[in-house]
This record gives C-alpha cells, sequence and structure tokens, in this order.
C-alpha cells in the first residue's frame, strides 16, 4: 500500500519531537490520527488544535473500540523504540498482529517519493537539517522537511510542499538511533560527528561506526556525500566525497572568523563559490561548522551565493538549540538541548565566548542512565566548565534504573567546587538566592518545565 492509503494511523509516543512530524504530515493530508504520548506537553496541544486525538493514559479498552471500526489492513499503527515492550497498548498491538511499524520505517516510504537531503550525527544534525531547509525555502526550491527540532523561523517541525513535482526535495534528520537511518537512501548524505553515542543499541564505538559507513554507502550513485574531516578519518569511507572543516585545508572551510556585535562572522571557502562577509547569529564554531556543511549542501543544488548568505542572515535557528529565553544587561538565560558531554561543551564554551566577563550558572539533567554510565569521565569535565552546576536526577525515559549510576556519581566525579545535587522543584528557590549572571538549561528529559518558572522569576527581578 501507499503510506497514504491507510484509513487510521495510530501513534504510540505521539509527542515525540520526530512522531510529531509524522502526525503532523498526516494531519495535513487529511488522515484519521490518533495517539498515545506519556506526558501532555505545549507541542501535544499543537497537535489536538491540528486535528490529531490524543490521549495520555495505556487505554486498551479505548483503543479496542476505536479499531473495531476499521478493517485489519486499514489500520497502521506507528511507534518509536522509546516506547517500553510492556507498554498495554503496544502488547495489545503484537499479539492481535496489528501493522506495528517504527518511525523510521515510515520516513523511509514518505521519502521513496522525493530526493531526500539527509543530515546524520551524533551533533549536529538538527541545526544542519533546519539550516538546509531555510536555504532551500529562501531559495524558492520546492521542498518538504521533517526536523529534530522546532525552527525559529517557521515555529514548527515539518515544512510542506507540492507533492506534485517530480523535482520535490526532503530534507530529514537522520536518526542513528536504533539504526533507523538504514531506511534511507538519499540524494545527498551529510555525516556531522561520529562522537560515540547510544551505546546500549550499539555495544562499543566500532559497532556504531560500521553502521555509519553503511549509511553512508546508501547515497545514491548520482549524489552526494558530505562528511566532516574527522569523521572521514574516523571511518576511512572509500566512496567519494566532498569534505569540510572548521579551517583546514578541505574542499569546504572557513576563514577569517571574528565574533562582531555577537554574532559570527567569517568567510566560506568553497571549490564553486566563496561566500564572503557571511555573519550568523548562532553562538560558538561549531555552529559556523555547521553552516559550511550547509553551505556545501546548497551549492551542489546550484544555490547562489548571495541567496545563501541571506539565509544565514536571516536563520533564527532552532527551539532548544542555544536559545535565549531572557536577555538583559543583568542576566542572560539560554535554554540547550545538549545531553551528551560533547554537546555539553560546545554549549558551555560558546556561552563563555558570548560572555567573558559574566559567571556561567548551568543547570543539567543527564539523560539515560546507560548513557551517564557510558560517558561519566566526559559528562565530568564538561560540567567543569560551568562556574556553578546545579545537576538534577537522572532523567530515565526508556530505561530502567542502574545500581551504582545516579547524579551522586556525577558529582563525585567533578572538580568544581561550586557544584549542587538539587531536585527539580527546588531550583527555583536557588535561583531567588543566588542571581546568576549567565544562566542555562541543559538537557533532553523534561527539564524543559523549568524554562517559564525561571523566565518568570528573571523578568520580575
Amino acid at each position: 500500500m501507499n503510506i497514504l492509503d491507510y484509513k487510521l494511523y495510530y501513534f504510540l509516543g505521539a509527542g515525540g519531537i520526530g512522531m510529531s512530524a509524522l502526525v503532523r504530515y498526516f494531519n495535513h493530508y487529511g488522515k484519521t490520527v490518533y495517539g498515545y504520548d506519556k506526558t501532555e506537553t505545549e507541542l501535544t496541544y499543537q497537535l489536538q488544535s491540528e486535528g490529531s486525538h490524543l490521549h495520555f493514559h495505556e487505554d486498551v479498552a479505548l483503543v479496542k473500540e476505536l479499531f473495531s471500526k476499521y478493517r485489519k489492513e486499514d489500520i497502521l499503527v506507528i511507534y518509536t523504540p522509546a516506547v517500553p515492550k510492556d507498554h498495554a497498548e503496544f502488547v495489545f498491538f503484537q499479539e492481535n498482529e496489528y501493522q506495528l511499524q517504527k518511525r523510521a520505517w515510515v520516513l523511509g516510504e514518505i521519502t521513496k517519493q522525493f530526493r531526500t537531503i539527509a543530515i546524520a550525527g551524533t551533533h549536529g544534525k538538527t541545526t544542519t537539517t533546519t539550516l538546509v531547509t531555510h536555504i532551500l525555502k529562501t531559495a524558492g526550491i520546492n521542498c518538504f522537511a521533517f526536523l529534530g527540532g522546532i525552527s525559529q523561523n517557521y515555529h514548527t517541525n515539518l515544512l510542506l510542499g507540492d507533492a506534485s513535482d517530480k523535482d520535490a526535495y526532503v530534507v530529514v534528520e537522520a536518526d542513528e538511533y536504533d539504526r533507523s537511518f538504514l531506511t534511507l537512501h538519499p540524494f545527498i548524505t551529510v555525516i556531522t560527528s561520529v562522537d560515540a553515542d547510544h551505546l546500549d543499541i550499539y555495544g562499543d564505538k566500532d559497532s556504531m561506526h560500521q553502521t555509519y559507513s553503511q549509511f553512508a554507502t546508501q547515497v545514491q550513485k548520482d549524489g552526494f556525500l558530505i562528511v566532516k574531516k574527522n569523521v572521514d578519518n574516523d571511518l576511512s569511507l572509500k566512496a567519494k566525497r566532498l569534505i569540510y572543516s572548521l579551517n583546514l585545508d578541505t574542499e569546504y572551510s572557513a576563514d577569517s572568523i571574528h565574533i562582531a556585535d555577537g554574532e559570527f562572522c567569517y568567510n566560506i571557502i568553497s571549490p564553486i563559490e566563496s561566500v564572503s562577509h557571511v555573519a550568523i547569529g548562532l553562538p560558538g564554531l561549531h555552529n559556523v561548522e555547521n553552516s559550511i556543511a550547509a553551505v556545501a549542501v546548497a551549492q551542489q543544488l546550484g544555490i547562489k551565493g548571495d541567496v545563501i548568505n541571506e539565509a544565514l542572515r536571516s536563520f533564527k535557528g532552532v527551539k532548544r538549540r542555544f536559545d535565549y529565553r531572557v536577555k538583559s544587561k543583568s542576566v542572560v538565560y539560554i535554554d540547550d538541548y545538549a545531553h551528551h558531554p560533547e554537546e555539553l561543551r560546545a554549549a558551555i564554551t560558546a556561552a563563555k565566548q558570548l560572555y567573558p566577563d559574566k559567571k556561567v550558572t548551568g543547570i543539567f539533567q543527564p539523560h539515560l542512565f546507560t548513557r551517564t554510565r557510558d560517558f561519566a569521565d566526559g559528562f565530568a569535565e564538561s560540567l567543569d566548565l560551568l562556574d556553578t552546576c546545579l545537576l538534577l536526577d537522572i532523567y530515565p525515559a526508556r530505561e530502567k534504573p542502574i545500581q551504582g549510576i545516579n547524579s551522586q556519581m556525577l558529582i563525585d566525579k567533578m572538580k568544581s567546587a561550586q557544584k549542587f545535587l538539587m531536585k527539580k522543584e527546588n531550583v527555583i528557590d536557588f535561583l531567588k538566592t543566588h542571581q546568576p549572571e549567565v544562566i542555562m538549561t541543559l538537557g533532553a528529559g523534561d527539564i524543559d518545565t523549568l524554562i517559564l518558572p525561571i523566565e518568570k522569576l528573571l523578568n520580575e527581578n
């Protein structure tokens, strides 16, 4: 069946950032969409306002009644691997042999009808995917986009194009978790980084690298593989590829990098057309590097330098990626999704570059017991970059606790004198008595529930 031929689409984990883009896609085409998520969020409220029917507790009786109205072959159940395998509804679907497909399979089916631009990497893929999409939209190119974050330019994680256009593109964030990106066969593939992550799935870094190498071979014969210099070194790729870096001797790079009026300014060196006097409002050298990758993609599609420059200057970033929530003379508040040691290092370093004379207070919520266990030393080193660290309990997501793996373990590994183990509900009281200069919330769990209370406190003061 064509992916749009089902009568009922049911989502297990509808509120996830990747899943919600699919919910929006089927809603757009007038399909009947139901689903479950364990938590009500701003995003789930938006999905409901757009026409999807969601509930927030496991309810097999509700599912039975709903499904009784349809033939089994007309129902597609889409799930995220983050849903526990003992989830009552998941068990019901398995036992009754409903068509049950991962999010990655569905995304793969959708992309078959378009020329796909896929951006992968353990860090940088969300910003790069969103930036590539913004450049294409600025250039007037017909494209769809499935983003791993909410674009600040478009206020959504799904952008729609004209599906009747045989030359339409789809830009997707290619997720390595659970080897999901192997469902994609892109026209253009970008790999931004391959630092070890998701070792609960891969076991070790070598296995993860092998999977990335396999993904790199899936680029179409007439397409382009674009990789960062250290990725090329780590994966030992044999396929023809374009290589980019921050300021090394590679096909794509940057020079004359400097900060002016709070923005990174630089030139992008290119074998096709160098782009001069670039300015991007995103902080950190890592985002300069992400922009180089995006420019490499754009130039393979024939987009000219003046359009690229315009797009980079007007790019507003991604929600929860160095997201300014309060910015005044007395205090700055930045929210960031960083949940890996290298992401923490990049976000904290960027803040210190922009505010060298201010003390940075970070509130970090570790995400997953396995990730905390596997990268404990790296987390401690990155968190020691903060002047003051408030460390919350580990957000378990899909995992059960692991004995001995907790936030106290991270605190014990840190060398900083200003470190505090804290419950989430005590953060506001702490901030009332310790007036921060620069404050950051960091993490991928439910730390985002602190954003509005912190904003309120800082704006009142």
